[in-house]
This record gives C-alpha cells, structure tokens and sequence, in this order.
C-alpha cells in the first residue's frame, strides 16, 4: 500500500481542450454542504493544503453548496497557489429559494462576478452548469458563458447531468471542456449514450459520486445511519435493506483489492481511470487518510483480465434502490 500512496500523481486532459489536471481531483461539497454536519474550517484548508502537496490540481465547488460556504473555502485554501491549481464552480440553482433553477443569462453573469470574488480569482478555470434549466435554452446559456470568455473571467464551459442532445447544443455554441455526471462502478448508465457522445466530440467526464456517496469504499454495512441532514439518509440504494443487498459490489471489490494489496476504494477508482483516458473522477473527503488513499487509486494499474472480470461480475449485480428519492436527484450533486 504504501508504494500506492508515495506514487507520483499523473496528469490527464479534460478532452480535446487544454485544460491539464491531476488523474484525480478532490469534490470539496462535503467539507460544508449536504452531509448534515459543516468540517471545521482550519482542518478543511489543512486538508486542501495537503491534497496540493500530494499533487492534486482540480478542485470542485460551486455557489450552492452553503450556500456561498465552500467557494469562499476554497478560495481561501488555494489563494498560496493561484495559478498552480484548477477551480471548477457551477451556476444555475436559484440561492434565494423563489425557485429551484435559474440559468437566465443575466443571472450566469451575476454568478460568475460573485463566485470571482469568493473564490479570489481573476478568472474562472471551468464554468459548469449545475443542472440543466428546462425554462432557459441551453444556447442562451452556451452564449452566456461564451460572453464571460470573451471577457476574460471564464476559461472552459462545463454542463453536468445533461443528455446528448443538450450537450450536442451547447457544444455547437461554446465548445464544452467537460461533463460532470455520476458515474461509478453501480451507476453505468453513461456508458450507453454519454461517454460515446463525449469521445466524439472530445469532452472530458468528471465523475461525481465515483464511490457511490461513500459505499464502495466498503465502510458501510446494514448497521449503517446517517444524520437526518446527511443526504444520504433519504437515498433508496443506501437504505439498511439495500446497503445488505448491495454488499455484493463490495466484495467484488474486495477480492480484487486484496490481490492487488490496494483497498476497495481504490479499486473503484481505478476501474474508473481506466474506461478512458480523459475521465477525472473527483472523490469527495474530510479525511486525511481517504485523501491520500483516493489519490493512491492513480498508481493501481488493473490489467485488461482484471478490468474484464469486474465488468463481468458487476454486470451479473442488479443495484437495488433508485439513485435518489422523488426531486432530490435535481437539487443534489453528489
């Protein structure tokens, strides 16, 4: 293991664009938002402070998680390495709760101007939709941000959770760096139409959730609770009767990992980095140790047997529970 976590981290390319990462990147939603309790502020920029020391240069926020908390957290984090890393923030959710989105053109500006400052940089790396706005036209928005790069305060255009003909759209208007969509080992369905639309048209996948919120990571069993305010209590798939019916990813997991003296999490991670070479999970932690034990996925090279063996085993496992509950799936990203 510990070879796994002394590896240097690799860089990959988000798609045909220039936009240069670390294999993995770090989901910073978790460290004040949606999980039922906010990480203390100090060990938080600690925390990023190390994943940068450790090689990490992509990080995840975006105006809603708080709101407003965790930009303004990692802003302050990273402002030592301006420059040296990337922050990928989102708009499109309504702050002020009269609605749920909003991807108006004149509110993705007024976004971005806000998000410059708590995040104290002079530019935006990537810019993503954080969920499609079914009022809004997706070239409106394209165009939106289209206009910020033009002015210097976006670089790269991102959408998450949007379908083929959304990202054919927006694509058309301004290019798209990126696409940020669920994606793991229990959560497939990109692998029908996404991830073939993305290799044609050279965008990059940012998987969020790449250890399914946490379980295959195989800390979880039927005991499992979570606070009332932890999203994760109102997942179907993560409900007692489930998690019991899902420990069969675990185990899969587990038996590659012990052969490869690596830990499910890992495994996980690497099955991932290895469907294509511009796909850039971004695990989400508050925990030294699951940092540096997600970053150690990177060096886990599993041979076209392994990875054939896991797509036929997983392939035999039906996931029991839906993704999320009822509306949820539309206000929460991880």
């Amino acid at each position: 293991m510990n070879k796994i976590m002394e590896a240097k981290m690799q860089k990959r390319q988000l798609g045909n664009s220039n936009l240069e990462v670390s294999a993995v990147g770090l989901g910073c939603m978790g460290m004040s938002f949606g999980y039922g309790t906010i990480a203390d502020k100090k060990e938080m920029i600690y925390l990023i402070h190390k994943a940068v020391e450790s090689g990490v240069t992509f990080f995840d926020t975006a105006e809603v998680y708080g709101p407003y908390i965790n930009e303004e957290l990692v802003g302050e984090a990273l402002s030592p390495f301006r420059g040296k890393v990337v922050i990928a923030t989102k708009f499109g959710f309504d702050t002020t709760g009269v609605s749920a989105l909003d991807s108006r053109p004149e509110h993705i500006k007024q976004v971005a101007e806000a998000s410059l400052k708590r995040l104290k940089v002079e530019v935006i790396d990537l810019f993503y939709q954080h969920r499609v706005d079914p009022n809004v036209p997706i070239e409106d928005v394209a165009g939106a941000v289209k206009d910020l790069i033009k002015e210097g305060k976006v670089k790269h255009f991102g959408l998450s959770e949007a379908g083929v003909q959304i990202i054919r759209s927006a694509h058309k208007e301004q290019p798209v760096t990126a696409l940020q969509s669920e994606y793991s080992l229990w959560w497939r369905e990109p692998e029908a139409e996404i991830i073939p639309t993305l290799e044609e048209l050279g965008i990059g996948f940012v998987p969020f959730s790449p250890l399914g919120k946490g379980f295959l990571t195989g800390k979880m069993d039927q005991n499992t609770t979570f606070d009332s305010k932890d999203f994760r209590s109102t997942t179907p798939r993560l409900s007692p009767e489930n998690i019991k019916k899902n420990l069969v990813f675990v185990d899969l997991l587990s038996q590659v990992a012990n052969r490869k003296n690596a830990t499910p999490a890992q495994i996980a991670l690497a099955w991932l980095l290895a469907q294509k070479p511009w796909i850039v999970p971004i695990p989400g932690t508050t925990k030294l140790h699951r940092l540096l034990e997600n970053l150690g996925a990177a060096a886990v090279e599993l041979t076209s047997e392994e990875l054939q063996e896991i797509n036929a085993a997983s392939s035999k496992i039906k996931v029991q529970g839906e993704r999320y509950s009822g509306g949820s799936a539309k206000l929460i990203n991880r």
